[in-house]
């Protein structure tokens, strides 16, 4: 049996549109990084809502802010659903904060209809997904599934000064009636809704993405130290050249490794060189390459080829080289059971879908860590995202609703005596 009919859509579209009002910009976007004002802002409000219907909310030392609705059992694992409310500076009104608002929309169906729960449900607000004002991303989902802890990061400090533990004191301070939660509760299985941030869902006309697995990543940064010299009297021969050691690096990558390998990806996502002036041959030059695979192995054969390839392009320009690792995220896999959650509501709806790995990583990875997870994908209009022209259809904002909404009773009333995968 479906339940899609109780998700109030216009209910829905309302909430995103009045949160977007948060930290708009004048492009359409939002600006609503994570642990400022603005974010404060739309937890008050999420807090202020869930309130109103009388849920419970809490919070955790990190931040992470929790909507609760009690079940009949209310001491099992709860379901967790949700996702985050922080934005990159120039993002969309979708990405984070569609899966947390469907979230709260399916707490409020669920609650209009007087659908009564053998487990609790429970919504999720994560701390910092995004990673734009304070890195790394997904601080608040590392430090629930105990990866990290929060205060590892306190000296952290945003671009305007400020440190991650003032601001994170200050958030925490900004809603008192949250209590604190000091101790991670048990999950008994998490779903995030998600924008898919690429254009397959809605070239092939599909309305839901059943994600299975998401990409690992490694971010590296490259350093290749020459020698400083005259751009107009140094002959080819005698030049130690950082930029045509980092330029030939990085073609021969660009020509090899996607090329190869559809499922990889590369990107050089910064750059910058010294001395930076014309008519000087660049001394050092640093510059990232991000490379992600859904496999575990393919991954690191991916590292040791950058690693071969920028080796191989200092020594033809008789430069130094140190390559530095910034983030090593392994791949993750979503639990089966859950995906076929997913899958057995979209048939019971009639609604079309498929199977599909996640290119970026969400809070659903390290959720996985600690409890079943599984993602369902909304189309977002041209694959365009962390952009202020990211936007998703009102008909597949309510069917991601809707669908989250069917996968969330199913699992809330699964037998008290199980687990999830069995």
């Amino acid at each position: 049996m479906s339940f899609a009919a109780a998700v109030n859509g216009s209910r829905l579209l309302r909430s995103l549109a009045e949160f977007a009002a948060i930290g708009a910009t004048p492009a359409g976007g939002v600006n609503r990084q994570a642990l400022s004002p603005e974010d404060r802002a739309a937890r008050r409000l999420l807090a202020e809502r869930a309130q109103a219907r009388g849920f419970s909310i809490f919070q955790d030392e990190a931040a992470n802010l929790f909507v609760r609705r009690r079940g009949n059992h209310d001491g099992l694992p709860a379901v967790l659903i949700g996702s985050h409310l922080d934005s990159q500076p120039t993002g969309g009104r979708f990405d984070g904060a569609l899966g947390t608002l469907s979230a709260f929309e399916v707490l409020e169906a669920i609650e209009d209809a007087g659908i009564a729960t053998v487990r609790p449900i429970e919504v999720v607000a994560f701390t910092n997904e995004e990673g734009c004002r304070y890195a790394p991303g997904c601080m608040g989902s590392m430090a629930f599934a105990g990866l990290h802890a929060i205060n590892e990061w306190n000296a952290a400090a945003a671009p305007d000064g400020t440190h991650l533990a003032q601001d994170l004191a200050d958030t925490l301070a900004a809603l008192p009636e949250a209590m604190i939660r000091p101790e991670r509760p048990e999950v008994f299985a998490f779903i995030e809704l998600h924008i898919e941030q690429g254009p397959v869902l809605e070239r092939e006309g599909v309305p839901i993405g059943v994600v299975t697995a998401v990409q690992g990543t490694k971010w590296l940064e490259v350093t290749l130290t020459g020698e400083a010299a005259h751009a107009g009297t140094t002959p080819r021969e005698f030049r130690k050249d950082a930029m045509a050691a980092a330029a030939e690096a990085i073609a021969a990558l660009q020509a090899t490794v996607m090329v190869v390998d559809p499922q990889a990806r590369l990107t050089v996502g910064r750059l910058s060189l010294e001395p930076g002036s014309i008519n000087v041959i660049p001394r050092r030059v640093t510059f990232t390459i991000d490379i992600r695979h859904p496999e575990r192995m393919l991954l690191a054969d991916l590292e040791e080829q950058v690693r071969t390839t920028c080796a191989m392009a200092a020594e033809r320009w008789r430069c130094s080289l140190e390559i530095a690792s910034r983030l090593d995220m392994a791949p993750g896999v979503f639990e089966p059971v859950l995906t076929a959650a997913i899958e057995t509501a979209c048939q019971t709806q009639g609604v079309a879908y498929r199977r599909m790995t996640s290119g970026a990583f969400h809070d659903a990875l390290f959720v996985n860590r600690i409890a079943p997870s599984a993602m369902i994908f909304v189309p977002c209009r041209g694959g365009i995202s962390h952009n202020e022209a990211e936007f998703v259809a009102a008909d597949d904002i309510v069917q991601g609703a809707a669908t989250l909404l069917d996968v969330t009773l199913d699992l809330a009333n699964r037998n008290p005596t199980l687990r999830v995968m069995t």
